[in-house]
């Protein structure tokens, strides 16, 4: 009578440790148990992809990046109805040997850095937890500048990692984790349908040049929000990259309750855009200490129409030209690309073609938003037709020195010609639009005063323009 109970906890022990011999329990991969050490030393990517493989294989689940371990490794390809989990002070890190990066980010392209982790024609991923995942981006750089980092000299081949590349995911959810230290586009995805990016931190050195956060491109159907993102590049970007251009549009995209802070745009749409951006809404953010706050770049033949930016709190300041941009709290824009012989110039103009134009942007309403900054809005195109039917409602732009920068200057780059406009400082700049709408704007000239001050309104070569002040 008396052994039954210690033959039963033996039984339970026997089970237990059988259990913990084993690779998965269920659904769930541990990738220790596939060979990873998690020493933050040893390369752990064929660990981390038998993983991955296992779970896809099973039919799905859950791979489990343990907690109180950071796993160096190198380049990981993600799989159909695997859930990457980071559980609590767990980290990826990206192994900071250029050679193993080989994948090309951008196809055929390969100036414009590799792959590190990804994923092709994929359904049901996501990755989820609340650990860490560090792109090792200062490892890729050059020597530390004023407000950057040097890159290193390329030709036809960059090597820096991007952090995360989609291509062609239906379904993909990224929720609570925290991405760190991108030497290149942080996450980036391309021709996927029905995605969700909830309430991450993205937490990039702001002197890496081309630390995009999120970049959208040609895909649709994609929700931003509750996300905290520094970038040095844009922080939110829409795009259509000719090197994916058979993905078709960019459309149906909310984003909402994001805090944001770059040194170029924080929420932009282009420039790359050879399709059409259609049906976005940015609601309820707010843009701290950025170079650029809201900017429509468009610089090829794709159009942009029907977006909405309402309730956003916008604060801008000067930085180096290293940076695109001015201080333009809101920024909309169509000029065609600059000609250039830079790295990549082959793949910005359509096949065959040494130059090219820019397409319509229309359609664009801005509401309840309030600007405090060292420059003003600025809207322009090459003629006035290409930017039409712009609406400013409840405008507050305040204006006011925060830097040793002189002002005066508005960044019309990548475009032909000199990429800068030099006049004094407005707080709406319209250069060749038409159809503009100013409802209910307020405008404060705030101590300390612009050097370059110039007054409320500017208009330059512009049709059909309403203005209707408080």
């Amino acid at each position: 009578m008396k052994k039954q109970p210690i033959i039963s906890l033996l039984c339970c022990f026997l089970l237990f440790v059988a259990g913990c011999s084993t690779p998965h329990q269920g659904n769930t991969y541990d990738i220790i148990a596939f060979g990873a050490k998690g020493d933050g030393k040893t390369d752990d990517a064929a660990a981390i992809q038998r993983a991955i493989n296992a779970c896809s294989a099973a039919g799905g689940g859950t791979v489990i990046i343990p907690a109180g371990h950071t796993f160096l490794c190198g380049p990981l390809q993600l799989a159909s109805y695997v859930n990457l989990h980071l559980e609590p002070n767990s980290r990826l890190l990206a192994n900071p040997d250029e050679s193993i990066y080989t994948e090309s980010a951008f196809r055929e392209n390969r100036g414009e850095g590799m792959m590190w982790i990804s994923g092709k024609d994929l359904k049901q991923i996501s990755i989820t937890g609340t650990g860490e995942i560090d792109g090792n981006g200062i490892a890729f750089m050059g020597k530390e500048l004023d407000d950057s980092y040097e890159l290193k000299p390329v030709t036809d081949f960059d090597p820096r990692p991007h952090v995360l590349t989609l291509i062609n995911v239906e379904k993909t959810v990224i929720r609570d984790i925290t991405i760190r230290n991108s030497a290149y586009w942080t996450i980036h995805l391309i021709g996927c349908y029905d995605a969700l990016i909830d309430g991450i931190s993205l937490l990039n050195n702001l002197k890496i040049r081309n630390g995009d956060g999120i970049d959208v491109d040609h895909s649709k159907k994609v929700r931003i929000a509750n996300c905290f993102i520094e970038s040095g590049d844009d922080c939110i970007c829409l795009k259509n990259r000719r090197e994916f251009e058979e993905y078709g549009s960019c459309e149906d995209i909310v984003v909402t309750n994001c805090v944001m802070t770059s040194r170029s745009c924080a929420i932009k749409i282009g420039s790359e855009n050879m399709d059409k951006i259609d049906n976005v809404l940015f609601n309820n953010c707010i843009i701290k200490n950025s170079n650029r706050g809201i900017g429509i770049q468009n610089r090829d033949e794709g159009t942009v129409s029907n977006v909405i930016f309402s309730n956003i709190l916008v604060d801008c300041m000067f930085y180096s030209d290293v940076w695109w941009g001015k201080a333009e709290p809101i920024y909309v824009t169509s000029y065609p690309r600059a000609v250039g012989n830079h790295k990549d110039a082959g793949w910005r103009f359509p096949k065959g073609a040494t130059k090219g134009h820019s397409g319509e942007v229309s359609n664009i309403f801005f509401n309840q938003i309030k600007c405090t900054s060292e420059n003003g809005i600025f809207v322009g195109g090459d003629t006035p037709e290409k930017v039409h039917h712009i609406y400013f409602d409840e405008i507050d732009v305040k204006l006011l020195k925060r830097t040793g920068y002189e002002g005066g200057v508005y960044d019309k780059r990548p475009c032909n010609g000199d990429g800068f406009v030099y006049d004094k400082t407005y707080a709406f700049y319209l250069d060749t639009a038409s159809d503009i709408r100013i409802t209910g704007c307020n405008i404060y000239w705030a101590f300390p005063q612009l050097t370059q001050a110039g007054g409320d309104i500017k208009e330059k070569n512009t049709i059909r323009v309403k203005i209707n002040k408080k």
